[in-house]
This record gives C-alpha cells, structure tokens and sequence, in this order.
C-alpha cells in the first residue's frame, strides 16, 4: 500500500519581499578591510577572489596537519613505482595569485606599529598620583602607607607607577597638574630618582 503524502496548500505571503530576501541571501556582506574592497571582484565568488588576492578562504586547507598515515603511504609508493616522484614534485609547485600586492599590503599594515591606547583606570591613576605628591619615588615609604589596602610590596608599586609614567597621555596631565612640565629638572630631584631607579 502506498504512503500518501500531504500536501499543504501553499499560500502567497504578502508580508514578505521576496526581491529583498533574494538580495539578502545572495549578498556576501560588506567588506570592511579597505585593501580587500578595492580589488574585490563582484563577477567572482568569494573563493575566487580570495585565491586572486593571495589569501586563505579556508586556513585549515592551507595549512594542513600532517597526516602521518598519508607520509607513510606517499613513501611507500615513491619506493614501489620510482615514476611517481614527477607527479609529486609539480602536485608542489604553487601558483603565484595575480593580485598578490593586495597580501604585501596586508601584511605591511599588520607590521606597522599601533598607537598604544592601553589607559589605567582613574580610581588607580589617582592612588598612584596621590603616592608620589606624598613620596616621591620613596617606594619602601609607599609600601607602609594606609592607602595601601592591597598590602601591595614596594616592587609592585614600583611597577605600577612604571607603567603609569609610560602613558604619556596620563602621565603628562599630571606633570602639567603639578606644574613639572615646564619647570627645569632640579639636580636634587634627579638625584633623588636616579637613586631610586638604582635600588631597582
């Protein structure tokens, strides 16, 4: 006996676009990578662009993990028929892509140095501002103050305020606070931190 299907009557949806959803499935997204949207090509698929460009669509293809078993297959084969060594060696030969200059400019940018945007948070910019108008680079003097809650050692200030002298915006409105900025060094002062970096 035959099964007999039901069929639901379709029905034509008039909330729906279907122009629009058409548009969207077949819309690969909008490239934001600059280099990447000048030489994209429309006419191509994603893959094929990617291939022209001289990049990956799928890393784990490009870099494969090896496959002992394969190796070991591959090897015994070049050993039973020594003429399938030709074919191995063009299977290695790679093609050179024909937009390459667009990976050159990949990885230009991704050499070229960022601006440094780590910032410290206020509530600790102004523990560490607070520690040195009290002391100055006296870090054992800083490590038994009442502030002090973490019971932090004096290496650990000092690396704090290390960091937080290597944030010139941060470190530079506090010097400018204090009036440091355009004051000429004091030999005392100097002195006073010279000695201080030497107990590090």
């Amino acid at each position: 006996m035959k099964v007999k299907k039901q069929h639901r009557k379709k029905k034509y949806q008039h909330k729906l676009n279907r122009k629009r959803l058409n548009r969207k499935q077949r819309n690969t997204g909008t490239v934001r990578c600059e280099v990447i949207k000048d030489a994209w090509d429309n006419k191509k698929s994603t893959y094929r662009n990617l291939k022209d460009m001289g990049l990956a669509n799928d890393p784990n293809k490009i870099i494969q993990i090896p496959n002992f078993k394969q190796e070991k297959i591959k090897q015994a084969k070049v050993i039973v028929n020594k003429e399938e060594i030709e074919d191995i060696e063009e299977e290695n030969i790679t093609t050179v892509p024909i937009k390459k200059e667009v990976a050159e400019k990949l990885e230009k940018q991704a050499k070229a140095p960022r601006e440094r945007r780590f910032m410290l948070p206020k509530g600790q910019v102004e523990y560490i501002t607070y520690l040195l108008d009290k002391y100055g680079h006296d870090y054992k003097a800083m490590e038994k103050d009442r502030k002090n809650y973490y019971q932090e050692t004096w290496k650990q200030l000092r690396a704090k305020i290390k960091t937080f002298m290597g944030i010139p915006k941060q470190y530079g409105k506090y010097l400018q606070a204090r009036g440091l900025l355009d004051k000429e060094p004091d030999d005392e002062e100097l002195k006073k931190q010279a000695k201080a970096l030497a107990e590090d």
